[in-house]
Formats: structure tokens, sequence, C-alpha cells
């Protein structure tokens, strides 16, 4: 079945209405959504999506039977992601052909740089050795092991150990950027996969994912998509409600990579609001023993080593794509107490997510919170790397499923991707081709205020709960799982403050003169006659 009205609707007596923001009477919600095997069509309800649809004949017809043939939306999405990662590997192909191994800006001009086969030997894995435990040959300082968190390390093992011996250096590096990006290829599938499973009734909504610019031009520049992957696994077992596995998978994705952490605290504060306390200590449970699981063994092996991702990201200074770097460069001078100032304003950012959680008039939904709280690290953080875009689009595409939004902010990311890399060759090669500093500047910026569009789109939503794309048509939160359609037991704010009037609704008059009224005077009980 396919379900869809377009999200106008909403602010016309259309189904939201019916929903309510009250966040104390859940039932009106649940008697006004939608069958849980109806589908929607975003060519239906997002004009941008309809758009796009005439390039194969339009909207598909009431007729049309989705998602009952073999083509159904998972095998659709893997297909599509397959398509585009293999798109993202052929425009590496300068890079692959070459320019990685040539001194100076090749790579950069080419806008096909990666991390990838650069350390294959910079790691030394080309040497057979292993990471954490084996000293990076002719290293000092910071990084005398491999900087990555384990479970990352682990995948880049994986990789190197299914390297083929002998041949070139450039032969061994080009194959493991080869075997790495195939590696990629399926973290996205599984990403795509389980963000279509997240709504189980919007799994058209991942083809945003699988066709964001960002995936493709990003993909394989580092191994963040293992944790895009695994985190995206967690939400889809979260929505399942089955907190614990959605644990066990944010401890590994925090084993590969540290943002999936944050997920933590919109579940917590959702789980305050909802009273699902059991169910939250299942999550951290989960979380802390898969990554003790992963982590324990290298820490036991050689504690230096596996401390060295922490490490070094703590003394990193003001780095590429950060707000941080803008203001250094302005200044001339680099900014005492960085980590301090992040970490102030971490904190408020987290203060005011919590606030919105608690204090929203309709318990916001989780991917919501887990999107907003993720893009406040990376407008915050002391550095912004192409690849952390990887770390959004699932998250975005849970938290505004429209294309209009959503296409807006990765032009912003497709223009800082291509800035950082033309500013890269403009101050590595002799005849500085590329941008200077002024327009590398520029493109942060834009980053910078992509992202926080889409921020206030989010926010936008959560406090007008008829605006949300997702919850026009009477659904609650198809992301919560145990907290889908539950009651508020803690609010705050104005939560609190429609709490209180709902309450107060039962006893109140029906109208002032009734008010003003005397009340009537109690009948006489009756006496029973012996």
């Amino acid at each position: 079945m396919t379900s869809s009205a377009p999200e106008e609707s909403a602010g016309r007596g259309g189904p939201t209405e019916a929903a309510g923001p009250a966040p104390v009477v859940p039932a009106t919600a649940a008697a006004a959504a939608p069958p849980a095997n109806t589908v929607v069509v975003p060519a239906d309800e997002d004009p941008v999506a309809a758009a796009g649809s005439e390039v194969i004949g339009g909207p598909p017809g009431r007729r049309a039977l989705l998602g009952v043939s073999w083509w159904i939306p998972a095998r659709f999405l893997a297909l599509v992601v397959i398509v585009v990662s293999v798109l993202g590997m052929v425009q590496k192909l300068p890079c692959y052909n070459g320019a990685w191994f040539q001194p100076g800006s090749p790579q950069y001009i080419h806008a096909c740089y990666s991390d990838i086969p650069h350390l294959f030997s910079g790691r030394g894995f080309s040497a057979g050795l292993h990471p954490y435990v084996d000293r990076i040959p002719g290293t000092s300082g910071d990084l005398q092991y491999l900087e990555y968190p384990v479970l990352t390390g682990l995948f880049m093992q994986v990789a190197a150990w299914l390297t083929p011996g002998g041949g070139t250096a450039q032969s061994q590096e080009q194959w493991f950027w080869a075997i790495n990006a195939g590696m990629l290829m399926a973290c996205a599938v599984v990403a795509v996969i389980a963000v279509s499973r997240t709504h189980r009734r919007r799994p058209w909504d991942a083809l945003l994912f699988a066709l964001a610019p960002g995936l493709l031009l990003n993909s394989t520049v580092n191994w963040d998509l293992l944790a895009v992957a695994l985190a995206a696994v967690a939400l889809a077992w979260w929505a399942g409600s089955r907190p614990l596995w959605a644990g066990v998978f944010i401890g590994l994705a925090t084993a590969a990579k540290l943002y999936p952490l944050l997920l933590l605290g919109p579940l917590l504060m959702l789980c305050w609001r909802a009273g699902k306390w059991r169910e939250f200590r299942a999550l951290l449970g989960g979380a802390v023993g898969a990554w003790l699981l992963v982590n324990l063994p290298i820490m036991v092996a050689n504690w230096q080593g596996w401390s060295t991702f922490y490490v070094f990201s703590k003394h990193r200074k003001e780095d590429y794509g950060s707000f941080w770097l803008i203001l250094m460069q302005s200044r001339g001078v680099a900014l005492e107490n960085l980590d301090l100032f992040i970490a102030v304003l971490m904190v408020l950012c987290c203060l005011g997510i919590g606030w919105l959680a608690l204090a929203a008039p309709r318990r916001p939904r989780v991917a919501q919170l887990a999107f907003l709280v993720v893009a406040a690290f990376v407008l915050v953080n002391k550095v912004y790397s192409p690849q952390y875009v990887l770390w959004l689009i699932p998250l975005a595409v849970l938290a505004r499923p429209r294309w209009r939004d959503f296409l807006i902010w990765q032009a912003c990311e497709v223009l800082y991707t291509l800035g950082i890399w033309s500013h890269l060759g403009y101050i590595t090669g002799p005849k500085q081709h590329g941008i200077g500093e002024s327009w590398y500047h520029f493109a942060i910026v834009l980053h910078l205020l992509g992202t926080l569009y889409l921020v206030g789109m989010v926010i936008r939503d959560v406090l007008l709960p008829d605006r949300d794309p997702v919850r026009w048509d009477g659904t609650d939160d198809p992301s919560g799982g145990v907290l889908d359609q539950a009651p508020d037991v803690f609010v705050l704010g104005t939560a609190r403050g429609l709490r209180e009037e709902a309450s107060y609704a039962g006893y109140a008059p029906a109208g002032p003169e009734q008010w003003l009224a005397e009340p009537p005077a109690p009948e006489p009980a009756e006496t029973s006659k012996p």
C-alpha cells in the first residue's frame, strides 16, 4: 500500500490536527496514525522528489505495486549505493593512475585525494607491522603508533592482509585502496539498508543517502563509513525496540570512530522524558560491553599504542575546515586554551539540546536529537575533514527527509569539498593552481551555514510538530522504538505547561458563565432502608 499527502496540508486541518502537539495525549496521535503496512512515497509528498521522478516517467500511480516484486526497497537502494560508490571510485581514477604517487599538488588539483593509499606504507602495513603493537619506524611524539580507533585499525589490517604481496610499492598501494574501497562499499550498503528499515513506513527516504553527493565524493577518502554503517545499524535496532543490540552497535561504532558515543545523550534525555530507564540501562550496558570487548585486549597488550588516537586528538591544533582555523589565520596567532573553548561550547550545545528534549511541546524524535548533537560536534570541533559529512548524512535523512533542504545542505558540502582540495593544491603546488586563503575561508563559511540551515529546520520541526515531514500524517516517532507512542513521565518548560493545561481541562468549566456561577448543590445521598 502507499499513503502520502503534502506536508503543507498539515496546517489546513489535515491529519496533524488529529495528532496534536500535547505530549500527554499520545493516544490521540496513535488514533490518527496510518496503518503500519502503508508506505510513504516521496514523489507524492515532496515537490522536488516529484519533479525528479519525471525522469523515470513521473510519480507512481495508486495501482503501483511498490515493494511486492523482487525490487523491494532494500534491494533497489543497495543497487543505487553500489552504482554511486563505483562512480566515486571512477572519480578517483586520476589519482589511482598516478596523482597519488606524484609530488606536489596533482592529487588535489584533480580533487581525488585519499588517505588510504598513503597510510599503507606510512603506517607500516606494507612492512607487515601490526597496529597498536608494533611501533612505526621513523616516528616520534604522538604518532609512534596508528592514530585510529581499534576497530578501524582492525579494518585496515584485514585490508592489508588481503593486499597481494610482491610488485612495486605503487601497485601494492593501489591494491590496498581498491580492497578498502570494496569493503567500504559494503559498509555503505549496510548503512542504506539500515536507514531504510529505521523508518519502516518511509524506506524510500534512504534514497537521499544513496544519492548523496557527499557519499560519492568522500566515501573512500578515509575509513569513516565503517562507523557510519555501525551507527546506522544501531539506530535500526533501537527503532525495532531492541535496546541491548542497539547499545552493542553503538559500542562497536564508537570503537571505530568517536562520534557515535554522542548518540547516547539524546537517548538518555528521551528515555528520561518517557521513563524508559530499564531500556536505557540495557542500551548503556550493551554499548559499554561491546566497546570493552574490542578495546580491552589492545589496552592490555600496549597501552601507549591504544591511547595514541586519544592523545593525538587532544593535542591537535586548529585544523582545516573549522571556524577556529579562520579565527587563527585572521589573528595570525593560535588560540590558547582551544580545548577549553570547544568543551564549553559543546556543553552549552548539549544543554540546549537536552532542554529541547525535555521541554518541547511534543517529545522530539530520536533522529532529530541525534542529528542535532552530532551537528553541534561538527560545528564546534577543531577540524572538519571532508569525509565527516558522512557522519551526518544518515541522521539528516532520518531527521529531515526533504529533498530541497537536503540538497541545499549537500550543495554547501560539495563546494566545501572542492574548496579544500583546491586550496591544498594552491599551497602545495609551485604554480599555485587553486584558491587562496580568503576563498577557502568562504568555503568553510558555506559549510557552516549549510549545516546551520539544516539544524534550524530540524529545530523548527521539533518546536512545530505539524511542520515535521515525518509526523504530518499522525505518526509519532518511527525511529523511537520503545519511545514510539509512549506517554511522558518527566517534562519541563512548555511541555510542563501543556501537561498542566491538559490535566486541568478535565475539571475546568465549559465556559466563563459556568465558571462565575455558583456550583450546584450536591444531591443528598440516598439512605438505605432497613
